[in-house]
């Protein structure tokens, strides 16, 4: 199996291969990329016009062919542009999984300017964060994301607002500023130019910017569609029996996560341009709401965190459904569990199980596995993919042998151009080209990575990442609270749930109800912590640094408020 796999490998990523690898010099750097990249997401977007009449945007009732959906974004590009929008300005997205989302996003690069994807999450305060430091030009914005805008739009006069599915005073509905049909605007877009902004926790206790650019989200796509044509070919070489893709239906993606995510965004949005394939938006996630869709859509792929895998194949009305048309269940956001693996490949009659590694930081995806390869090794999160180096380093920097530990470090294409604002962070993240993942791994005999732990001080909570720091910072903002230390707790839907262990100042009270209510207002509801210890002291090194390991491991979860 793998000797046919290395086989396809070099023959897809070889001279004249469709994914052949050469090199681009990109800020003085030389890297790894895909020869046949188109060079920008424009003219991505715009082969997928090819596709007309077919259904691209589904929601509810609501359809939208990628004719109509071209002609939509076309329409909202000619809008922005009579805004004074111009290549390198901002245009923030602030709402739920609507369609609108990605005909905004599309309108958006298709001009050269950059999206602003803003965490839906984001309580006014963090909105105000985002807001001052992308600075963009326009919001688009649903009603429930108006309404804690409300409390800070007198601090932003100048932000024309879009209002996506609501009205309301000074604000510019979508149908308006879709009205005017016409082509999209001519626009030459620089590669290496930003295509999004998405937001990332940082170590500092602030969200970071991360500057992905046309380059970089053009490779990932390119990544994924390798990752098939890997997965076809070495079929082909086993002798096994491989469709023709002409044969086959419409591929059709439900979207699982938020769109300000690489996941749904930059792997299951953009990749569905390649094969024509329909995009299935849900109101939230609901496992029973899931399978009424997977049937009614004929849905071929189910991309999202571990635990929406499970709940769906766990889910009362699994046996009852009709889920023959799915081909791949999956995701990443964390790794899927071994006995996941399993469970996919065994209970859902046509699919094959899936995952990849990945972050926002390398626009998608640096690894990926599937099929048999997954169930041969389930533990793994697959090969790094070709338009990457990668190195296993000690915490000196030095290489280490192949299969010893280590933080996996990657250089290519797709790795961000740095963070806005944040010089000293990009300088820390990225060295020479080289990202530093902060994630500790290592590497087979075969090349596929295994994810062991984190180096990086964040709780992974339902594929959301929230950083301590962060957490911990709004916490020290209550007049009652002496120290705290903010830690992961292992929690089986979700992987991890938020903990922290407390310290009162002298003669304050405080309780965990309190605690949450309070830092509800800084931060948003998936990073309160939902174990709390109050504690007399925290457990401290020789240098001062609190023992986050020696408190996961004496806390009790019996015991916390």
């Amino acid at each position: 199996m793998y000797k046919e796999y290395k086989q396809a490998w070099d023959e897809l990523t070889g001279p004249g291969g469709p994914f052949e690898i050469g090199t681009v010099n990109v800020g003085g750097v030389d890297l790894r990329h895909y020869t046949t990249a188109p060079p920008s997401l424009r003219e991505l977007w715009k082969s997928s016009l090819q596709f007309g009449d077919a259904d691209h945007l589904v929601y509810n009732d609501e359809r939208w062919t990628f004719k109509q959906a071209h002609a939509e974004a076309d329409a909202f590009a000619h809008w922005l542009v009579s805004q004074g929008v111009k290549p390198g300005d901002r245009v923030a997205i602030c709402m739920r999984n609507y369609p609108e989302w990605m005909l905004a996003y599309w309108a958006t690069v298709s001009i050269g300017a950059a999206v602003v994807g803003m965490n839906a999450w984001w309580v006014p305060a963090e909105l105000t964060y985002g807001l001052d430091d992308a600075k963009p030009k326009v919001i688009v914005m649903d009603a429930e994301r108006f309404d804690r805008f409300a409390a800070i739009r007198d601090s932003y006069p100048d932000l024309t607002v879009v209002g996506v599915r609501f009205e309301g005073d000074n604000v510019v509905p979508w149908s308006e500023a879709v009205a005017d049909k016409k082509p999209l605007p001519d626009v030459e877009i620089d590669p290496d130019s930003d295509a999004c902004i998405f937001y990332t926790s940082g170590t500092t206790g602030r969200p970071k910017g991360a500057q992905l650019t046309h380059r970089g989200c053009v490779n990932n796509v390119m990544s994924l569609a390798f990752a098939g044509a890997l997965g076809a070919r070495q079929a082909e070489l086993r002798g096994l029996p491989v469709p023709d893709p002409e044969s086959l239906p419409q591929s059709a993606a439900l979207i699982t996560t938020p769109l300000f995510h690489v996941t749904a965004n930059n792997c299951v949005a953009m990749g569905s341009l390649l094969t024509g394939g329909k995009l299935v938006h849900m109101y939230k996630w609901n496992a029973g709401d899931a399978l009424k869709l997977i049937e009614a859509e004929r849905i071929t792929a189910l991309t999202g965190v571990p635990v929406m895998s499970r709940e769906l194949i766990t889910h009362p009305d699994f046996e009852k459904t009709d889920t023959s048309t799915l081909l791949s269940v999956g995701g990443g956001g964390a790794q899927l569990q071994p006995d996941l693996v399993d469970k996919i490949d065994t209970s859902v009659s046509n699919a094959r199980p899936n995952t990849g590694y990945g972050m926002t930081e390398t626009c998608g995806i640096i690894t990926s596995i599937n099929g048999d390869f997954f169930v041969d090794k389930p533990d793994s999160a697959g090969p790094i993919l070709p338009n990457y180096e990668s190195k296993i380093v000690d915490d000196s920097g030095r290489e280490v042998a192949q299969g010893e530990l280590g933080e996996l470090c990657v250089r290519g294409a797709q790795v961000i151009r740095g963070y806005i604002n944040r010089p000293e962070a990009t300088a820390e993240s990225i060295v020479d080209g080289w990202l530093h993942t902060g994630d500790i791994a290592r590497i087979d005999e075969d090349g596929f990575v295994f994810i062991v732990d984190r180096k990086k001080d964040m709780v992974l909570r339902g594929g959301e990442n929230v950083y301590c720091a962060e957490v911990e910072s709004a916490v020290f903002e209550h007049d009652a609270v002496a120290e705290c230390s903010v830690f992961g707790v292992p929690d089986d839907r979700l992987g991890e749930e938020v903990g922290i262990a407390v310290v009162l100042k002298a003669d304050h009270s405080l309780t965990a109800d309190e605690l949450r209510a309070f830092t509800g207002t800084l931060i948003a509801k998936h990073k309160l912590p939902r174990y709390v210890w109050f504690l007399d002291e925290l457990p401290r090194n020789a240098s001062g640094k609190f023992l986050k390991r020696e408190l996961r491991d004496v806390l009790s979860i019996d015991e916390a408020a």
